[in-house]
């Protein structure tokens, strides 16, 4: 587990794999001991992968009650682990919060990231943010599912529509504990997240990716980022936050983008 010199805060990770090294940041609230996880994603076999715990979750170190940790700190824990793992510089998957944090390292560590697949994801700013998820704080379950799923694909707002993602996530989401202090921290972060004016400096290949019907991170917000970056590349899907899991597609894209082909067009 890498020691955060200065920082005051250990970060648990875990490495498999062979291959080109890849750095995988996961989304809000996700940790390691949780399915999925990068390391189940198809194009994680071909790589030296390294997944980690963010801050405040899992098997990192919890904050502080009221601590407050901006996205540079996300980011710099993401360079660390980087020196921890050896790599000079990897390419990067970011996906939702995990994007934000992905931004984040382009544009204050741009030497460590050698590619980087910005997945379902907002750059804040004029870019636009994504849904205020610290508004669902304090819901119940029953509340918070009714909330969540229509934002997660704005499909599932009728109830007959048939999705199995629709299903598992409800079964997940039923017994949501309320947040804690490492969830509040990371959602506050989240609602102060901004990179759009400083995009333009990024100068490694980039794709990003998005569901055409996602309401977490609307594609308004893609499209946005993807200007924003010069020679970047956005491919859009029929899915919605979590159409790496509903369009295969999307998966191969990444992984072809991962080894240096690009597929242009939505």
């Amino acid at each position: 587990m890498p020691d955060i010199a200065g920082a005051g805060v250990r970060l648990y990770a875990e490495r498999a794999g062979d291959g080109p090294p890849l750095l995988f940041i996961s989304g809000t609230g996700a940790t390691l001991d949780a399915r999925p996880r990068g390391f189940d994603l198809p194009f994680a076999a071909s790589h030296d992968v390294v997944c980690y715990d963010q801050r405040g979750l899992g098997r990192s170190d919890r904050p502080a009650p009221g601590a407050a940790w901006s996205m540079a700190d996300y980011a710099d824990d993401a360079a660390r682990i980087l020196d921890w793992a050896g790599w000079d510089d990897a390419a990067v998957v970011g996906v939702s919060f995990g994007g934000m944090v992905a931004q984040e390292l382009l544009v204050r560590h741009p030497s460590r990231v050698s590619r980087a697949a910005l997945v379902c994801t907002s750059s804040g700013g004029s870019g636009g943010a994504s849904y205020p998820l610290h508004e669902l704080v304090g819901l119940d379950a029953a509340d918070y599912l009714a909330a969540f799923l229509p934002i997660m694909d704005t499909r599932w707002a009728d109830p007959a529509y048939d999705d199995p993602l629709r299903e598992l996530l409800a079964t997940m989401l039923a017994s949501r504990p309320q947040p804690d202090a490492g969830n509040l921290a990371q959602l506050e972060a989240r609602r102060r997240h901004d990179t759009f004016d400083r995009l333009a400096t990024i100068a490694v290949p980039v794709l990003v990716s998005a569901g055409r019907y996602d309401g977490i991170a609307p594609l308004a917000n893609s499209e946005a980022i993807a200007a924003q970056i010069p020679g970047s590349t956005l491919k859009v899907y029929d899915g919605g936050h979590g159409f790496l899991y509903q369009v295969p597609q999307s998966v191969k894209d990444v992984a072809d983008f991962l080894e240096g082909v690009v597929h242009t067009g939505a």
